[in-house]
């Protein structure tokens, strides 16, 4: 597998991991359950699964009254989109094999 095709399968896979997290936290919000804590959620879409986050948090109406993550999750995606802008325009080349 050529590190293109792994890196897509992987943003795939952590995207859809944390649009899964939001809908099963906010399940268990509905059921009083044990809880996914905040601090995965974020860490989740620091990963790499903003898009994952944010997509769960407005199909699944779920955190979106907390500040920190109607700001966070977009800053996030904004920070990922600006790191992978400036490796696209760097001058060296990066190389996974």
């Amino acid at each position: 597998m050529d590190s293109l095709k792994f890196l897509l399968s992987y943003i795939g896979i952590i995207n859809i991991i944390s649009f899964i997290s939001m809908g099963n936290d906010k399940r268990k919000a509905k059921r009083n359950s044990f809880r996914t804590p905040e601090s995965v959620l974020f860490i989740l879409a620091l990963m790499g699964g903003s898009i994952g986050s944010i997509l769960g948090m407005y199909i699944f109406r779920h955190k979106t009254k907390h500040w920190y993550f109607v700001v966070g999750m977009p800053l996030i995606l904004i920070a990922q989109i600006g790191i992978v802008v400036t490796i696209k325009m760097s001058p060296l080349e990066i190389l996974f094999r």
